[in-house]
């Protein structure tokens, strides 16, 4: 029984060769099982059964596949929004050309481009000159909301 009384060595090695094994594959599939290794590596140094070390490590890996993997590929996989056309504008700056009110659409320069414009607030008048928010985009019509000014 040598073997087993280092089972701690053995389930060690089988980590490390499994997270070697995940560095050529790059499928998170091998690290999920050198996960459960390590598990089965700890449940030896404390001396627990071989068929509570194997229990564990199975446990712990199918844990980890089915919970954690689907999880981490989505994020790895996952970039960042991209933002075309109009809706690249959303969240930029404009400067008020021309007054506007819910009654009357007025004029914005957004990244040196006119738009005619509406205040998203229907009952809200910005007047020429006014720094504003751009929140939506309905057809050519930029809809606004007053840049709030911090005073000091």
């Amino acid at each position: 029984m040598g073997w087993l009384d280092h089972g701690w060595e053995a389930w060690l090695i089988a980590a490390v060769v499994l997270g070697c094994l995940e560095l050529i594959s790059l499928d998170m599939i091998f690290i999920m099982l050198a996960g459960g290794a390590l598990v089965g590596t700890v449940t030896a140094l404390f001396g627990g059964p071989v068929a509570l070390q194997v229990a564990l490590a199975l446990v712990t890996a199918v844990g980890l596949l089915a919970v954690i993997r689907p999880g981490v590929l989505r994020s790895l996989h996952a970039g960042p929004d991209l933002r075309t056309g109009t809706q690249a504008l959303i969240g930029s700056r404009a400067t008020v050309l021309r007054e506007l009110s819910g009654q009357r659409p007025g004029r914005v320069k957004i990244g040196g481009e006119e738009w005619s414009a509406l205040p998203y607030v229907e009952d809200e008048t910005i007047p020429e000159g006014e720094v504003v928010d751009i929140v939506q985009i309905k057809g050519a019509t930029a809809y606004v909301l007053r840049t709030p000014r911090l005073e000091g």
